[in-house]
C-alpha cells in the first residue's frame, strides 16, 4: 500500500470512529497571512478532511509572525492551547520541555517519505515533535558581470572556501563593489548565515549526544574563514541584516551573498548565477535547513483528531501542492522537485544541498542561544576576538544554556 493510500485509509477509519460524536471544533493558529498564495491551497485540503470527518469543523486563525508565536505560547502556558499551530520549529524543544505538545506518531513508511536531514529539524529525544510544513535552504548568489570585471575564471561560481576568498578579494580590489554581503546585525539571520558555512565545513553546534561542540577544529577553521571573508565584505557588517543586503546585490554593490530560492525574484536585472554554498577544507557543500512545522498541543481533548488532520495536510501530494503555491524548497524529493529544476535550473542548488544540510540547533531558550552566537560572531568580524577565542566564548555561552 502506498503512502497516499495509507493516509486516505486512516482518514476514512477515523471518520467512521468519530461518526457518533457531535461536531467539535479544531482551532488552528497559523503564523502568516491569509492572503499568502498557499493559504487557499491549505483551505481546500482542510475542506477535504472535514468532508471526510463531518463531526469536526476546523477554524484557522492567521496571525502576523511577530504576534503568532507569542500568543500560542501564552495560550499553552495558560492551559488553553489551540489544537494545533503552524510555527517555527525552533520552539519545539521549549514546548516539549514544558510538556505542552505531543510527539507525532509516524509509521515507518510515512517516515521514509522525508529526507533524514529534513526530519532532523523536528526530531529530538528519539521523537518527532512536529511535521515540517514550510522549508527553506540557502545557496550562494554571485554576480557574473562583477566576476568578469575582476578577471575571475569561475564559470560556475566559487566552489570552495579558498575560491570564495580569492573571488571576494579580487572583486574588492579590482571593482567598486564589495566581494560579499555579510549580515551581522542583532538578528537571527546573522547566526543562520554563519551556520551555512559551518555545516559546509563539517561542523556542529550540538553533537549526537546533545552536548555543545562549538569549539571543535572544524568550527575554528570556519571562524578563520569567516573573519577573513569579513575583510572583503561591505563596510560595517553589524549594521546589516539579510534584508538590507538584497538591494546591495541588486544594485551591484556586493558581488556575492546567500539567500533562499526567493532571492531569484529579487535580483531582476542582475546577470547572476546560483551555486551551492562553497565547501570548506573539512567538509562538503551544505546548507542550513529551516522548517516551520505543524504541532499538536496537549490538553485539548481533540489530540487524536488533530494529529490525523495535520498528517492529512502534510501527506506527500498535498504538501507538494502547498510547497509549490508558497514557492518554497520542496519538503520531499521527487517529481515536484524535478519539475522545478526543469522549469528553472537555478532551483538545483537549493534542492541538491538538502541531504547534507544541517538543522537549526534545538535548545529550550533559542533566543538566548542565538544571542550568545551572534555576540561571538560580531566580536570575531570586528577583530575583537581570534577564531579560537570566539569558538570558546560561543561554546561557553551555549553550554550554559544547554
Amino acid at each position: 500500500m502506498n503512502i497516499r493510500s495509507i493516509i486516505l485509509a486512516s482518514t476514512a477509519v477515523f471518520a467512521l470512529s468519530s461518526a457518533a460524536n457531535a461536531a467539535t471544533e479544531l482551532y488552528l493558529i497559523n503564523c502568516g497571512a491569509d492572503n499568502e498564495p498557499q493559504a487557499p491551497v491549505q483551505q481546500t485540503h482542510i475542506d477535504e478532511w472535514v468532508k471526510a470527518n463531518p463531526d469536526y469543523t476546523v477554524r484557522v486563525e492567521f496571525l502576523p509572525w511577530e504576534q503568532c508565536q507569542e500568543k500560542t505560547l501564552t495560550l499553552a502556558a495558560a492551559g488553553t492551547p489551540p489544537a494545533a499551530a503552524y510555527m517555527g520549529s525552533r520552539v519545539l524543544k521549549q514546548l516539549s520541555a514544558a510538556d505542552q505538545i505531543l510527539p507525532i506518531t509516524l509509521t515507518e513508511d510515512e517516515l521514509k517519505t522525508y529526507e533524514p536531514s529534513v526530519i532532523s529539524t523536528v526530531q529530538f529525544d528519539g521523537q518527532v515533535w512536529g511535521l515540517p510544513r514550510a522549508f527553506s535552504t540557502k545557496a550562494l548568489y554571485w554576480n557574473k558581470d562583477l566576476f568578469k570585471e575582476a578577471g575571475l575564471d569561475m564559470p560556475n561560481g566559487p566552489t570552495t572556501f579558498d575560491e570564495m576568498l580569492t573571488a571576494a578579494k579580487a572583486i574588492k580590489e579590482k571593482t567598486k563593489a564589495a566581494g560579499f554581503g555579510m549580515p551581522a546585525a542583532d538578528m537571527d539571520n546573522t547566526f543562520h548565515e554563519f551556520l551555512n558555512f559551518l555545516y559546509s565545513n563539517g561542523g556542529q553546534v550540538v553533537d549526537a549526544d546533545g552536548k555543545v561542540a562549538f569549539d571543535s577544529k572544524n568550527n575554528v577553521e570556519t571562524l578563520k574563514f569567516y573573519q577573513e571573508l569579513a575583510k572583503y565584505s561591505q563596510e560595517g557588517p553589524v549594521a546589516y541584516d539579510r534584508g538590507k543586503i538584497e538591494p546591495l546585490f541588486k544594485e551591484g554593490q556586493v558581488a556575492m551573498y546567500t539567500s533562499g530560492a526567493w532571492g531569484r525574484g529579487k535580483a531582476e536585472g542582475v546577470n547572476f548565477g546560483v551555486a551551492l554554498i562553497p565547501a570548506g577544507p573539512s567538509g562538503k557543500h551544505s546548507t542550513l535547513l529551516i522548517t516551520d512545522s505543524l504541532v499538536v498541543f496537549k490538553g485539548t481533548k481533540v489530540e487524536e483528531a488533530t494529529q490525523n488532520l495535520i498528517k492529512f495536510l502534510t501527506a506527500p501530494e498535498r504538501q507538494s501542492a502547498f510547497d509549490e503555491a508558497g514557492g518554497w524548497t520542496p519538503i520531499r524529493a521527487g517529481a515536484g522537485a524535478d519539475a522545478l529544476v526543469a522549469k528553472d535550473p537555478n532551483w538545483k542548488p537549493f534542492i541538491d544541498a538538502v541531504p547534507t544540510g544541517g538543522p537549526e540547533p534545538l535548545m529550550q531558550d533559542y533566543i538566548a542561544m542565538q544571542d550568545a552566537a551572534i555576540e561571538g560572531i560580531q566580536a570575531l568580524i570586528s577583530d575583537e576576538e581570534t577564531p579560537e577565542e570566539a569558538a570558546k566564548s560561543i561554546n561557553d555561552g551555549l553550554s550554559a544554556l544547554n
